[in-house]
Order: structure tokens, then C-alpha cells, then sequence
């Protein structure tokens, strides 16, 4: 399927909301700050490095307009309000830990959330994940003009803009070939599937105006894991690994399905392949949310399985170890 065939138009793919609130470094900064307890506006303000109280507030308060914080009020008048993540605000804390342990595994040297080496870094994983660059070279390295033949939602020089941004900060190496110049995925762009999916989990838990994952979204994140993944000897075979599609998203899918057909021998990835088998041995299936909470929170057992439950498991584990290594997502189920 070309990648052009299921662009979204004009709305941002899903996860794109939330990876783009955390490029804005002081959003990401204040749920971490947050995250170890209510504070004051004057202690974090001091705890963010003293930014203008004008620049905190409208972010405080855009953090409250999407319910990840909240203001409590205590006597004394307003310099005793305390800001505190709510729930939701605890879920955001996921993602934005995810993205802070992928900025600490950055090719060059650990990048530091709230930087602008991190922004930098955030926008241009963003520009490759909305576009669907990332879904295309994680197929195979292409050259720019192979890529705008399969993306027809960006103009040539679109694509040519987000590709540089990802090869000036180590998400994308230029090889050579006497067809041209193409272009492959780093490790750590394949890391970076973490922040994302932990990204789409947040929206589909709390946004209502999103639109589920579709089957390039699935297919890109797939195809992007599992050739990093750490697995162990015992992990043998040939597995689909299917996502029932629907508008919800969770549990009320229309029978259509998205995945991929992964073959392992004896711990080695062999291939991982955008299709299907239609009666495969080894298979693990769920419902988009119950897939993202298996892999953030490596939660294999809530997953469906045929066959070999061993090498289902050990593909979800070995995925979750790869994208959440050193940032532990830390969530009460």
C-alpha cells in the first residue's frame, strides 16, 4: 500500500498533539517538576530557572485546559495556590519520561529535556512521524525523489525540509548508490518509537477528537521496534502480530486488522514484513489501546495469543526493553 493512499489531509496523525506539546521545552519541564509533588508557582518557578511568570502561567494554564494538572487553594491568598498533575496529568508524566529517556540515548552524547538540542530533536522524530517518512524508510533506505513518489499528501521541498531536520540530529544517514542518494533509519530514530507510542496511548485514553492508529501507523511502529529488539534464544519462529482497527480504537473494531508478520530464528530478527498471514501458527491480537498498554508497560498477558505464547511474549518484552530502556514508564494499572 502506497503511503500516500491513507494520509489524514490536513489533521496531524495520530500522537502528533502530544509529541508537539512536549517540543515546547517548558511543558515537558513543569510535568517533571510536577511529578514529584505539588509545588508553588514561586518553587517552580525557581525549579524551572526563574522563566517569566507571564510565559509560566499560559503554560500552566494550557497544561490545566487539557486536565493534566489542577490549582488547589490554600489559605493564605495567592501565592499559597499549589499546582499538582492530576491523573491525567500522571500519564502525561509517562510520555514525557519516555521522551526524556530517548533524548538520554542520543547518538552524539544524552540530550536534556527542555533544551533547544532537545526541541530540535522532538520536532524533527514529529516531522518524520507525521509525514510518514518514518513508515516508509522503515521499510527499506530510500532516495528523496523515491519518497515523494510514495508520500503525495508533502510537496518534494516538504519532504526535503523534514528530512534534513532528521539528519541533522541523527535520526536519518545518507548512504550511497549509483541511483542516487538513500536514505535509512538510525537506532536511535527506532528508539524513538517509545515517545511515540507512549504519545498515542495518552491521546486515546483522554482526547476524544482524535482518530484511532490506521494500519500505516501500526505498521510503521511495528516495522520500526522490532529490528532492535532484544530477545533471547528461546524466542523461535514466525508470529503475526495483529491490531483490530476501529473508531474506538478499544474494543469495538469493524473486523478490519493492521499488523505485521515477524520471523525470529532462535533470538535473531529474520524479517518483519507489512502482511499478514491468513492462517498463521503464532499469533498475538488485540484492539489498539490494549497493544500500546502491552508494549509501554510490557503487559504481554493482556494480549490475545495463538500458538507459541514464548514467542509472542518475547517479542513484546524484548520491543518494550529497547524503547523504554532507562526511563521505566511507571504507571499503577
Amino acid at each position: 500500500m502506497a503511503v500516500a493512499e491513507v494520509q489524514r489531509g490536513q489533521g496531524l496523525r495520530v500522537g502528533a498533539r502530544v509529541l508537539g506539546l512536549l517540543a515546547v521545552p517548558l511543558n515537558g519541564m513543569i510535568v517533571c517538576a510536577l511529578g514529584q509533588g505539588p509545588m508553588r508557582q514561586l518553587d517552580l518557578r525557581n525549579a524551572l530557572g526563574n522563566p517569566a511568570e507571564t510565559t509560566l502561567r499560559g503554560h500552566l494554564t494550557r497544561l490545566e485546559e487539557i486536565g493534566a494538572l489542577r490549582r488547589r487553594m490554600r489559605s493564605g491568598g495567592p501565592q499559597f495556590v499549589k499546582n499538582e498533575l492530576t491523573g491525567v496529568g500522571i500519564d502525561l508524566l509517562v510520555a514525557t519520561r519516555a521522551l526524556e529517556g530517548w533524548l538520554s540515548r542520543a547518538p552524539h552524547g544524552p540530550i536534556e529535556l527542555g533544551t533547544v538540542q532537545a526541541k530540535g530533536a522532538v520536532k524533527a522524530l514529529l516531522g518524520g512521524w507525521d509525514s510518514t517518512l518514518l513508515r516508509a524508510l522503515a521499510a527499506r533506505p530510500l532516495t528523496l525523489t523515491q519518497l515523494d513518489r510514495l508520500i503525495g499528501a508533502f510537496s518534494y521541498p516538504a519532504l526535503e525540509r523534514r528530512l534534513a531536520a532528521m539528519r541533522s540530529t541523527g535520526l536519518a544517514v545518507a548512504g550511497a548508490s549509483p541511483g542516487g542518494t538513500p536514505y535509512t533509519v538510525t537506532d536511535w530514530t527506532r528508539q524513538g518509537v517509545g515517545p511515540i507510542l507512549a504519545s498515542v496511548l495518552f491521546e486515546r485514553l483522554h482526547f476524544e477528537d482524535v482518530p484511532p492508529p490506521n494500519s500505516i501507523d501500526i505498521e510503521a511502529a511495528f516495522m520500526l521496534a522490532t529490528p532492535i529488539s532484544d530477545l533471547p534464544l528461546h524466542v523461535d519462529g514466525v508470529c503475526n502480530l495483529v491490531v483490530e482497527l476501529g473508531n474506538g480504537g478499544d474494543g469495538d473494531g469493524d473486523g478490519r486488522q493492521a499488523g505485521v508478520e515477524v520471523t525470529v530464528d532462535r533470538g535473531r530478527l529474520v524479517s518483519c514484513v507489512a502482511r499478514l498471514a491468513p492462517s498463521p501458527r503464532n499469533w498475538a491480537l488485540a484492539p489498539a489501546v490494549t497493544w500500546l498498554e502491552a508494549l509501554v508497560y510490557s503487559r504481554p498477558e493482556r494480549l490475545r495469543v495463538g500458538g507459541d505464547r514464548h514467542l509472542a511474549y518475547g517479542l513484546v518484552r524484548g520491543m518494550h526493553e529497547q524503547l523504554f530502556r532507562g526511563r521505566e514508564p511507571a504507571r499503577v494499572a
